[in-house]
């Protein structure tokens, strides 16, 4: 009976071993655990990132912050939520947005107090380039492949959020300023070809002078902001006169405004402005017309000017009754000297991450998909940077119009006054450029007053 009560818990034994190594699993030949498949989601996701992981629920439950220039309750916050609606239901973390109107004082107190947001959405490129430069921000190229931002955007968007060699952030969306805008209807019937280079925008306004019409609409009047609309004839001109590193100085202080760049540029639309036979009105009612009325003229039956330079935005101001494609279209400011390509002046976000976390990378990978800006493709107001950005995301073929005539662009700059100090940008710019316009003062005097309220 000994004996086999010791045969027994022998047995005994070694079937709790290897009941026990059944359960470890041998250390020389592991079992792989199964691969979970990822659920199919509505946009790209880049293989092997942090967005994968999330949708596969590993981060469900977090939360990510985002400030930015809008209110949550504005129309754009409204838009925001919308886009964020597709990643949240992918992913279980929910987005926070806490933007507000003194956005740009109050980001630099935060940081500066170490309470930055997770993620920030900036509508001003100089803002963003200062929080790298301080270091503040963790470049795009560390947890975001080359490969994977090559293919969403071109190489101007993600030159254009590239500070001093370091890519630090990715372009979300914006509006094109370099457009020019026409009564299409009654530019089919007079028989008016678009103009492919500044000279034949300047023999098409010559031609239509000679058959009895002005050709444009213009108005720099904007309250405290007036003379705003001939900074941005300025920069386009600067971008088309001048090379991109001189656009880039002079942005920054580098190039004086009383340089022979910056003169040329001016000189350059003056050439249009100050004709009386080219503008509608003559340029003594430039500085008197609200900007938003200036193109009126243009849906007159016949019209009464022909061509209207401005962003995207400015359809808001158009007749209700006008239908894109029918009653309005528009054209490519064309380039001055070929030598400069086809820039494009914008106006746009740019969107950086403060807080290294997987589910901040989560959604910094999803800001690189179209998808994240559907609520302005879908409602209107602002372009994907987007290439991958498809015609079945955009509500209005204007909107989709614009990103195509974008796509064709050499280079992108952001909007020069915005990027210069408030007492330049939108101060001594405005003011000294509508005294120009208005012919009471000379435009090297004009240069000169803005160049003294530069800070030192």
């Amino acid at each position: 009976m000994k004996t086999t009560r010791t045969i027994w818990s022998i047995a005994t034994m070694i079937l709790i071993a290897s009941v026990v190594l059944a359960a470890c699993g041998p250390a020389a030949t592991p079992t792989a655990a199964p691969t979970e498949e990822m659920p199919e989601v509505g946009f790209a996701v880049m293989p092997g990132g942090a967005l994968e992981r999330a949708i596969k629920g590993e981060f469900t439950g977090t939360t990510v912050t985002v400030d930015g220039a809008f209110e949550g309750n504005d129309a754009d916050g409204v838009k925001f939520a919308e886009s964020m609606k597709a990643f949240e239901e992918a992913t279980g973390i929910t987005v926070n947005y806490i933007g507000n109107k003194e956005f740009e004082g109050s980001i630099a107190i935060r940081v500066g107090a170490g309470d930055a947001p997770d993620i920030v959405d900036f509508p001003q490129p100089g803002l963003f380039a200062g929080f790298v430069r301080s270091g503040n921000i963790v470049p795009v190229t560390e947890f975001i492949s080359d490969a994977w931002l090559s293919q969403q955007y071109n190489p101007g968007w993600r030159e254009f959020n590239t500070v001093d060699g370091v890519e630090a952030g990715v372009m979300h969306r914006y509006s094109g300023k370099s457009l020019v805008w026409y009564p299409k209807a009654a530019w089919d019937e007079a028989g008016y070809q678009i103009p492919e280079t500044w000279d034949d925008l300047l023999a098409l306004t010559q031609q239509i002078a000679d058959d009895g019409d002005t050709a444009w609409c213009i108005g720099i009047e904007s309250g405290a902001a007036t003379g705003w609309p001939a900074t941005d004839w300025t920069e386009d001109m600067m971008l088309r006169t001048t090379s991109l590193e001189n656009y880039d100085a002079w942005v920054a202080g580098e190039l004086p405004f009383n340089s022979p760049e910056v003169k040329k540029a001016i000189e350059t639309w003056s050439e249009i402005w100050f004709n009386d036979a080219y503008v509608y009105g003559g340029r003594s009612s430039i500085v008197s017309t609200f900007f938003g009325d200036s193109p009126g003229p243009m849906f007159d039956n016949p019209p009464k000017c022909w061509l209207h330079r401005q962003a995207n935005f400015i359809t808001s101001f158009f007749p209700e009754t006008a239908k894109y494609g029918v009653d309005y279209d528009f054209f490519y400011l064309p380039p001055v000297d070929p030598a400069y390509g086809k820039p494009f002046l914008v106006a746009g976000d740019l969107i950086a991450m403060f807080n290294d976390r997987p589910e901040v990378r989560a959604l910094m990978e999803y800001f690189t998909t179209p998808q994240s800006v559907s609520g302005w493709l879908e409602g209107g107001g602002a372009i994907a940077a987007h290439q991958t950005a498809t015609r079945d995301l955009y509500g209005s073929d204007l909107d989709w119009g614009v990103s195509q005539l974008v796509a064709g662009a050499t280079s992108f700059r952001f909007d020069g006054s915005d990027l210069m100090p408030g007492e330049v940008g939108a101060g001594s710019f405005w003011e000294q450029i509508t005294s120009y316009v208005a012919g009471s003062v000379e435009l090297d005097a004009a240069l000169q007053e803005i160049d003294a309220t530069w800070p030192k």
